[in-house]
């Protein structure tokens, strides 16, 4: 095998207190992960995923535009405003960000006090933020938080101008979702919990605004389905319900399938949202290939996508698949494209590992874990891959009768994050040692 390049990337999720009464046998982790799961990702998300929508629509090619809107005049309709935005999107979601910004620079210029130029400038910053999230806190965040600190006092000042502005209700709500959802990845668990509350009254109102509209629909259908499913699926958010509007779980699948084959800006988004849905929430292989799919056939370019449908093919263990796009990964990121980084190639590297595990190729999986863990040294948190790594390190030395080394790396694996069941798994390797079956 080729040795890898080292090459840098550039940082990981979930809220707040243990509000409960005493007694409850929860830990508090799992529970700030389920308050998070709650009031960042039922409330957060459903405005961070309608947001393209407003990036797209006011990229204008005529004249300068009068800034502040009612309710019923936004720019968002007009149609002369579609082509450039569009184009910027797809660049954007392609990973070509210098084009995409390029585009955007000049929305900004055209609209020149309206928050729509800087809160797609935004995105920008937000893509090359997103496929390294675990790399912690760099100068992108806070670029990106005062970006949309200032779509938020613009929207606000077009509110003081008309309180029923659509186009500053949009782009306010749109700017407090992705701060939140930054937020909630950076662990500050309070703050993003406000930003998402505030969140609320504006995503209804959107969505009343045009049912017909497919995009204004997003951010309501991915409320209905979080706020439906993640109550069941945790109990124990359940008295949090209280506090918010009713949801209905088949009718945001209905409305996120709705954005998703009708929408204009986010179907994308709604195509990437339903895709998690069917991978983690509820694992559906053909729903979830079909959206894989798409995505990488509407935007080749984009490494994250690219990951992603190789895990809808490992998670059904169809290794023939797996591999191929895998190894295609691993080519990129050693051709130093966009956004293959050490992050993205080292999930890449881990399946193609477990698929030489299972072959009974050791020699091979271990060179591939080790070059997961020579990787990790830039990566400053425990991901999953970089903690399961140490952890089959060690069963392939078990296998060759290296005890004493594979008692190492299981010694690491207890110190590290626990990522999914590593350490229980570390623990009974020390008494017994890993034998394949």
């Amino acid at each position: 095998m080729p040795k890898l390049r080292r090459r840098t990337g550039t940082a990981t999720s979930p809220v707040e207190r243990n509000f409960f009464r005493p007694g409850r046998t929860v830990k508090r982790y799992r529970l700030k992960s389920l308050i998070s799961r709650f009031l960042v990702t039922v409330v957060v998300y459903a405005t961070v995923f309608i947001t393209p929508l407003a990036s797209v629509s006011l990229a204008q090619t005529g004249n300068p535009v009068t800034v502040g809107t009612s309710a019923g005049a936004s720019i968002l309709n007009d149609g002369e405003l579609l082509l450039q935005g569009r184009h910027g999107l797809n660049a954007l979601y392609d990973m070509r960000y210098e084009e995409a910004d390029s585009i955007f620079v000049g929305i900004e210029e055209r609209f020149a006090g309206h928050p729509v130029g800087p809160f797609l400038r935004a995105l920008v910053v937000w893509w090359r933020i997103l496929p390294n999230l675990e790399m912690g806190p760099t100068d992108d965040d806070y670029i990106f938080y005062n970006a949309m600190e200032h779509v938020i006092e613009l929207s606000d000042a077009l509110l003081d101008q008309h309180s029923d502005d659509f186009d500053a209700m949009f782009f306010k709500a749109a700017a407090l979702g992705f701060r939140g959802r930054q937020r909630s990845n950076r662990r500050e668990w309070l703050a993003a919990a406000v930003d998402g509350r505030k969140t609320l009254d504006y995503i209804f109102k959107i969505a009343e605004a045009d049912t017909s509209n497919a995009d204004f629909q997003f951010g309501r259908g991915v409320y209905d389905y979080f706020a439906s499913v993640i109550p069941e699926k945790y109990p124990v958010v359940r008295p949090m319900m209280l506090f918010f509007p009713d949801a209905d779980r088949d009718r945001g699948l209905k409305n996120l399938a709705f954005t998703a084959s009708e929408g204009d800006f986010i179907r994308t988004e709604a195509a990437y949202f339903l895709l998690q849905i069917y991978l983690v929430y509820e694992p559906n292989f053909e729903k979830a290939r079909t959206y894989a799919e798409w995505l990488r056939s509407s935007y080749p370019g984009n490494a994250y996508f690219h990951v992603l449908e190789g895990r809808v093919y490992a998670r059904w263990s169809l290794w023939d698949a797996t591999v191929l796009i895998f190894e295609d990964v691993v080519e990129r990121y050693e051709e130093g494209k966009t956004g293959y980084n050490n992050l993205l190639v080292s999930q890449a590297l881990y399946y193609l590992g477990r698929y030489d595990m299972l072959r009974g190729r050791m020699n091979d999986a271990f060179v591939r874990f080790d070059r997961i863990l020579e990787l990790g040294e830039s990566i400053p948190t425990d991901t999953y891959f970089k903690v399961h790594a140490t952890l089959r390190s060690g069963m392939i030395l078990d296998q060759r009768d290296e005890r004493a080394l594979a008692l190492e790396h299981y010694k690491k694996v207890l110190a590290m994050d626990e990522r999914g069941n590593s350490r229980d798994r570390a623990k009974q390797y020390r008494k017994t040692p890993y034998r394949s079956e």
